[in-house]
């Protein structure tokens, strides 16, 4: 950074200091706008990103959020590539908002689009979505935190198991394939075996290591081990669904719907996934056209992958008509 522009971020910032924070982002446009204008990228990138930070730190998200935004708008003029250093200035002003900040989400939307335009992943940048993912789980904003998570790096089946799990515990005790499920299929439904095998590792752990009481059966081959649940039979069809996609046989996959059919049918949730899953890995093919991985994503991400309650409410085992899961308290 030039001794120039480190001259003028000092002077804008001293606008904040002053509480003059509508003075500093309308200044703070002003400048930078020249430096676009020149194709200045650098300086208008040092000048937008150091500004609003400034102003997130000082609690006004508005203008903060305003700047960080034509931060974004400049990456994509400047057509900047997706390194490290550009990908820290987004992260670290992500941090920043408050969480009820209305331009915060625009601003998600904006940096995950640049990434995806500037950088080698159609979807945008996985560390961008993890960290967006795991700020809006740390929020309990569960549908959002899967939109960014199904896209996130090796490190977001943790995040996300997790923050099934806990939603899960505020639910009846039988439903705990529903709420594995919510991580399951969308890893599935993007070609992502591994993490959909990671994550449901995870949260059956949570759930075995919260309740001691679970039967738990350990079945071992030579080619696979696996743990069988009798109380919760959804949860053992997506261990075995799993084996499946991992061995490619469609008949195991016939064979699975088949038996399951009737715990299926009582879900009532997971019929454009199974028929998604067949066509993907199977060769399966669903009885009607379109573009069946963004119907299934579409659905998904609107809440039709669990029965996730739709507010806070406590756990109620045995208090309705389905029964609790033996073993689960």
């Amino acid at each position: 950074m030039s001794a120039k522009i480190e001259k003028i971020i000092v002077r804008l910032q001293g606008k904040i200091t002053e509480g003059q924070y509508y003075e500093a982002q309308q200044q703070t446009r002003v400048v930078a706008a020249r430096y676009v204008k020149s194709a200045s990228w650098d300086a208008a990138i040092d000048i937008l990103f150091n500004v609003s930070q400034s102003l997130l730190k000082a609690g006004q998200g508005g203008s903060g959020g305003d700047l960080s935004l034509f931060l974004v708008d400049v990456y994509r003029q400047a057509e900047l590539k997706v390194d490290s250093g550009s990908k820290g200035k987004l992260l670290a002003l992500l941090r920043l908002f408050d969480s009820d900040e209305p331009t915060r989400k625009k601003f998600i939307g904006e940096m995950i689009g640049w990434s995806a335009r500037c950088g080698e992943y159609p979807a945008g940048e996985p560390e961008l979505h993890h960290v967006a993912g795991s700020l809006y789980a740390e929020e309990h904003e569960a549908y959002e935190a899967e939109r960014h998570l199904t896209l996130g790096t090796r490190d977001s089946p943790e995040v996300f198991a997790k923050m099934e799990y806990e939603w899960y515990t505020q639910d009846d005790s039988h439903t705990a394939a529903l709420y594995a499920a919510r991580v399951v299929f969308p890893y599935l439904l993007t070609g992502n075996v591994r993490d959909a095998t990671k994550s449901l590792r995870l949260f059956t752990s949570r759930l075995t290591e919260a309740n001691k009481g679970l039967a738990v059966q350990d079945v071992s081959s030579n080619s696979s081990d696996m743990r069988i649940y009798p109380s919760l039979p959804l949860l053992n069809f997506l261990g075995l669904l799993l084996l499946a996609v991992q061995k490619g046989s469609a008949g195991l996959f016939t064979q699975l719907k088949s038996k399951y059919a009737v715990h299926i049918k009582e879900a009532g949730i997971w019929d454009e996934a199974l028929t998604s899953v067949a066509e993907m890995y199977f060769g399966i093919s669903r009885p009607r056209q379109g573009n069946p991985l963004m119907d299934m994503m579409g659905s998904m991400f609107g809440g039709g992958m669990g029965a996730a309650p739709t507010k806070q409410q406590t756990k109620r085992v045995g208090a309705s008509a389905a029964p609790a899961a033996e073993g689960l308290d």
